[in-house]
């Protein structure tokens, strides 16, 4: 594959990229309107794009037929595919190829694909070679890679090794590293090791002022679905003197969401914030928040106080 001399510095994308919550209609198919309005809020926020079908949005739980229509249909509804980012990680390499194929000739900005997430104790080599895979089967110039580090939830990790051996045979393909490992001294690490070739965004929030220190410039957030000012303060604005305590709320917030599996959680203020409790429906293995369950968060989150037209 032929790279063109551009810095992937200057590719990456920047600010706040949702992780889009996917909406459901009753027979748990996806509303595709509902899923391009809500993209067209958060964009018109101030988030220059949004991202699909990762951890936050199930993306596994969903087809490949039904991931490539709610791309399509996004794009159909106004959604520029320059602004859409998908998560195209599938169990099955060639799953994993098909998806990132269609994404690329959609025209999106990039892609996000997880390391293999069935077999557990695999080799470094291993993961390599799944990247590999993708990268060398689509050998296209447009494709913009994002390596996306969940270790809690896939059982596989990206060591320093696979990143600095993939980034040495693709070095303008991979653009950056999601760290959603949730730990604070692994993400610096990341940075240390990778920020003068890389932008190294993490998922948890609360570290984000940490690594907009460290010259990250955005995010893929859950909480952004809602929140999406506050979360782009805390990476763009890591000194201001009102981070101290957005900080310390978002941290709150979190600490609220404890009790709860955190995708219906998340879906479940989205409910309350919309007045539409279509927004609870996840599909399996998740179970949906029960009456008493919304109920509860309804109060803990109304006595929080989200504010849609600041936050």
């Amino acid at each position: 594959m032929t790279e063109p001399q551009t810095s992937t510095k200057s590719l990456a994308f920047r600010g706040i990229w949702p992780a889009l919550l996917t909406p459901l209609h009753a027979d748990l198919s996806i509303d595709h309107a509902k899923f391009a309005a809500h993209c067209k809020s958060l964009i018109a926020s101030g988030c220059p794009g949004v991202t699909a079908f990762g951890t936050t949005g199930e993306g596994p739980s969903f087809s490949l037929a039904e991931r490539k229509e709610a791309i399509e249909q996004l794009i159909k509804n106004g959604i520029p595919a320059g602004q859409i980012m998908v998560s195209t990680s599938c169990a099955a390499l060639p799953e994993t190829l098909e998806l990132t194929r269609h994404a690329v000739n959609a025209g999106v900005h990039g892609c996000l694909m997880l390391p293999p997430f069935f077999l557990k104790g695999v080799s470094d080599q291993g993961v390599i070679d799944c990247y590999r895979y993708v990268i060398d089967g689509l050998a296209d110039d447009r494709l913009k890679l994002y390596l996306y580090h969940i270790p809690q939830v896939t059982g596989v990790g990206l060591s320093h090794h696979v990143i600095s051996t993939l980034k040495n045979m693709y070095p303008h393909t991979i653009l950056g590293i999601k760290d959603s490992a949730c730990s604070t001294e692994h993400s610096v690490g990341l940075a240390n090791a990778f920020m003068k070739d890389l932008t190294v965004y993490v998922g948890f929030e609360p570290d984000l002022p940490e690594m907009g220190r460290r010259g990250s410039t955005g995010a893929i957030s859950g909480l952004a679905n809602f929140m999406p000012r506050v979360v782009k303060r805390l990476v763009t604005q890591p000194d201001a003197a009102t981070t101290p305590a957005e900080r310390e709320r978002i941290i709150k917030l979190l600490g609220l969401l404890e009790g709860y599996s955190l995708m219906p959680a998340l879906k479940g203020i989205m409910a309350m914030l919309s007045g539409d409790p279509a927004w609870l429906r996840v599909r399996a293995p998740l179970v949906a928040l029960t009456a008493d369950e919304f109920k509860a968060l309804e109060k803990s989150i109304t006595a929080f106080g989200i504010d849609t037209k600041s936050d």
